[in-house]
């Protein structure tokens, strides 16, 4: 089980400090989520964080794009120093085009969907991306509750995964925490997302570790 750390609702001050302190805990990555203020209403992360990030932690980062029309983007993100490039069924760009580009340029694609989305959409890309993300949570903020039925997409999923004898992972994303990681486990998620209940803990090696067990 990885654990994807969020950086989502962390002090930005102290952004330095907070990666070094996930390295040591034993994360697998770092999660980034970029957001516009159009495809949610929030706005976060943009470029030059990136690239600070990128310069400074050997994690790998793992680039949420939560935008509008994201082919626009990919080039930069993934120049800026993405590993993984994520990006939302529903932002409106051709998503096997976007999935093509993001390969061209050395980066690993991800797709993701919404909770109002039926994962059933997703089917025609799943032997070319590395990740489908599905999200446990209403996307744009940190620390919502979590969607317990979403994990009947990550059966789905896994199930299909099975089927086709294909590799992605599966990624889950929202409400994370030492409770709702089991169930989502066992429902087939390879990789969880977690913000508040990481960065948040006095003690973010235990946390970590209570997480993958």
């Amino acid at each position: 089980m990885k654990i994807s750390a969020s950086l989502l609702n962390a002090d930005f001050t102290a952004l330095g400090e907070l990666v070094r302190g996930l390295e040591k805990a034993g994360a697998d990555m770092l999660h980034i989520d970029v957001m516009d203020g159009n495809f949610v209403p929030n706005i976060s992360i943009g470029f030059p964080v990136i690239q600070s990030l990128k310069a400074f932690t050997a994690l790998p980062l793992d680039v949420h794009l939560m935008v509008d029309r994201p082919h626009r983007y990919i080039e930069r993100f993934i120049e800026a120093g993405a590993d993984t490039l994520g990006f939302h069924y529903e932002a409106g760009s051709d998503s096997g085009r976007v999935i093509r580009r993001i390969k061209e340029l050395g980066a690993k694609p991800s797709i993701t969907v919404c909770p109002s989305t039926p994962v059933h959409v997703l089917y025609d890309h799943l032997e070319a991306v590395s990740q489908v993300l599905i999200m446990t949570v209403q996307p744009g903020y940190g620390g919502q509750d979590f969607m317990l039925p979403m994990l009947g997409k990550v059966e789905k999923l896994r199930m299909e995964r099975e089927r086709r004898g294909l590799d992605f992972e599966i990624q889950v994303d929202g409400g994370i925490d030492s409770e709702t990681a089991l169930p989502a486990k066992r429902a087939g998620a390879d990789i969880l997302v977690v913000g508040s209940a990481l960065i948040g803990a006095e003690d973010m090696s235990a946390a970590i570790k209570a997480l993958r067990t």
